[in-house]
């Protein structure tokens, strides 16, 4: 390789490394400024200053103690049993889903197939008051039974990117498996999901997730519950002209809490998120 094409590499190395440094601290802004706010003395949202004058852990106390007007301990529950729910049966679903459409050879296949893709490119938000008048028909308003309904049928939609992984393992192992005297069941069970670990964490991961973020459904669903709700629509009433200026730094503290546990996921799973979504796995 020359000297002038290795120089060349370097600079372009050099410069993607500086626009990747810049976009990192562009990133990084908002969540520093967020973690700062959160222990800021003053209250409300407006400040003379670029940083506080003072700084107190008093706003994480008061979150988990005062719990009169906010119950952020109940709504933290709340969100936490939605999310674990959710991800048991969205996983359980979107997995079989991926795996029949990517193994089995059945009539209207194709069509199922692109009816999902079409429907799963429509915003889940279009749907919501006909869900909303659905579940009220059937006795489940504002119950959190029907939020993980809603976020674990709109996740099996989401099935192309573990079908996609399931098409990377040989077809030759099922076969070997079933002239060895496996069923079907069998095969999926003790072969072919082993082999997707990184595909079975990728589809947890966001299943759990859109319990945490979702504030549309939630809100929709649960209205004026105030003991049903999830950390989202909970945070955003501390939002609200009447209570920003009180709540507005225990708003930015409880919103740092709600990131540590999907941080904390992300740090131990990232490896299998990342081959999760290129698609890499166990090939024999």
């Amino acid at each position: 390789m020359s000297t002038t094409t290795l120089r060349s590499r370097r600079i372009s190395n050099g410069i993607i490394y500086t626009i990747l440094s810049v976009m990192s601290v562009i990133w990084l802004i908002p969540i520093v400024w967020l973690v700062i706010r959160s222990f800021q003395k003053e209250k409300g949202a407006w400040i003379t200053t670029v940083l506080p004058q003072g700084y107190t852990f008093d706003n994480y106390i008061r979150l988990f103690t005062e719990t009169d007007q906010f119950n952020y301990p109940l709504w933290f529950v709340n969100t936490l049993v939605v999310a674990i729910f959710t991800c048991i049966f969205a996983t359980m679903l979107v997995l079989m889903i991926s795996y029949t459409f990517s193994r089995l050879r059945f009539k209207s296949r194709k069509m199922f197939m692109n009816i999902g893709l079409i429907l799963n490119m429509f915003p889940g938000f279009m749907t919501m008051i006909a869900v909303y008048h659905i579940l009220k028909a059937i006795g489940l308003y504002q119950s959190h039974i029907s939020l993980v309904l809603v976020y674990s049928s709109g996740a099996s939609l989401s099935y192309f990117i573990a079908k996609g992984f399931f098409d990377t393992i040989p077809k030759a192992m099922d076969e070997a498996a079933t002239i060895d005297g496996a069923t079907r069941n069998q095969i999926f069970w003790r072969i072919t999901l082993p082999l997707t670990k990184p595909i079975v964490i990728y589809t947890a991961l966001t299943s759990f997730l859109a319990p945490w973020m979702d504030f549309i459904f939630a809100s929709v669903i649960m209205k004026d519950n105030y003991n049903k709700y999830t950390l989202a629509v909970g945070l955003f009433r501390m939002l609200e002209r009447e209570n920003i200026y009180e709540y507005f730094t225990r708003f930015c503290a409880g919103a740092v809490i709600v990131s540590i546990p999907i941080t904390i996921l992300f740090i131990f799973f990232q490896k299998y998120y990342v081959e999760g979504v290129t698609g890499g796995s166990t090939k024999g």
